[in-house]
């Protein structure tokens, strides 16, 4: 469930026409629903009530807003962090160190003692030089670094190629037959507290059946460790439940998930830490455009709207779907493709798609764009970054300036041997 509806024949976030954010902000612009985000962490913490021990900590490279962050910091969420950036705007946001875990397959040593400088609560180590460097680190601090290693199972998550992380060829992890000797001569390190295991096998699963075959493999090796004298306290499940993007998508609820988990995991007496972040903040947000043109075509007629790949690019890296539906609708409907104007071809969001009939003006919404939208913007073909607001009742604020290519182009500099 959302909190965008319509009232009068137009569409509102909460108590507010969009329109009305169209008028103070321009387009596009993101918009967030802080009702959503609020009902969506309770539903998710709610769905694991059957599991006694855990900790919830959100995904921040699905929304790294600062706004957002604070919000689920006041629903006492902590945050899974892949980045030293991430990390700043955890903290930033009111996080406390201990709840955030610090994941991500290329951390640098620099970033790894920023980590212990700020006494996070975890990191997930995934190879065994990492866990060498980084108890080197923190011995010569005089302190022990709180760590997992990620395995790898070796499980398809029947997602798409590019979010599947949980297979063998896959860059993250170790692999899980691996885990046992390496978890060995890692525990010997003086500088690192290794309290358990982690995995995350892909995002926006549809089906639950990955997972918990995962999770069986993630239960035989905490077993294994545990017959070679190691206290294993914690385990990490990681994230990727799917949200629906288009009618009749059908995914699991969080509740399902944790009735799954406590299940597979009621031997394992260890604390469970989960990093939801699409199931959190998808549905949460829509990306507020114009239409620039209705332009003919050969075929069918192109929408070219004011976003673009560069606001949101999951459609033309995944083919991904997001709907796109009149503010103000008529009731009549066109089948059309949607465009955006950056210079390439792969600048569409839609192709013969049935749609709700628009004319240049107007203002549509691509739906469910409230994870990985405008966290993935650039500034390709010098457009500005798209700003963000969020609603929360009958009140808005801008909680992410749009930056003009002026500003972008100020920070640039030409040398001194090319100046005229």
């Amino acid at each position: 469930m959302d909190h965008f509806a319509f009232r009068d024949g137009i569409l509102h976030v909460e108590d507010v026409p969009l329109p009305t954010i169209a008028e103070a902000v321009g387009s596009p612009v993101y918009v967030y629903s802080a009702a959503t985000f609020r009902r969506h962490a309770q539903v998710f913490r709610d769905g694991l009530k059957d599991v006694a021990r855990k900790h919830i900590a959100y995904a921040i490279k699905a929304n790294p807003n600062l706004a957002v962050l604070r919000l689920l910091a006041d629903e006492g969420y902590g945050a899974d962090v892949v980045s030293g950036g991430e990390m700043a705007r955890a903290l930033a946001a009111g996080m406390p160190p201990d709840g955030i875990v610090f994941s991500g397959v290329g951390k640098t040593a620099d970033e790894l003692a920023r980590g212990l400088d700020a006494g996070i609560g975890q990191f997930n180590l995934e190879l065994e030089e990492e866990g060498e460097v980084l108890a080197r680190i923190a011995a010569s601090k005089g302190l022990r670094a709180r760590a997992t290693i990620r395995v790898n199972p070796d499980v398809d998550a029947g997602t798409h190629a590019k979010i599947s992380t949980g297979r063998k060829e896959n860059k993250f992890g170790v692999p899980i037959d691996q885990a046992p000797d390496m978890f060995d001569r890692l525990s010997r390190l003086p500088g690192l507290d290794l309290r358990g295991v982690a995995c995350h096998i892909g995002s926006q699963l549809s089906d639950l059946a990955p997972l918990e075959a995962a999770y069986a493999r993630i239960g035989e090796l905490v077993a294994e460790l545990r017959r070679r004298g190691h206290a294993i306290s914690r385990v990490d499940l990681g994230g990727g439940l799917g949200v629906p993007y288009k009618p009749g998508d059908t995914f699991p609820s969080p509740a399902d998930y944790g009735a799954m988990v406590a299940s597979v995991t009621r031997d394992w007496d260890a604390e469970l830490m989960f990093e939801p972040g699409r199931v959190i903040a998808g549905n949460a947000g829509v990306l507020l455009t114009r239409v620039i043109w209705v332009k003919p075509g050969v075929v069918n007629p192109y929408v070219i709207v004011d976003a673009a790949m560069n606001d949101l690019a999951r459609p033309a890296l995944y083919d991904a779907w997001h709907d796109f539906v009149a503010v103000q609708p008529t009731g009549e409907r066109m089948v059309a493709n949607i465009a955006g104007p950056v210079c390439e071809s792969g600048d569409t969001f839609a192709m013969g798609r049935d749609i709700d009939r628009v004319e240049s003006g107007d203002l549509a919404v691509f739906r469910t764009a409230g994870a990985y939208g405008a966290t993935m913007a650039s500034t390709y073909n010098s457009r500005a970054l798209v700003p963000e607001v969020l609603v929360d009742g009958d009140r808005f604020a801008v909680v992410a300036d749009r930056i003009a290519a002026e500003t972008i182009l100020a920070a640039e500099r030409v040398p001194e041997w090319l100046a005229r």
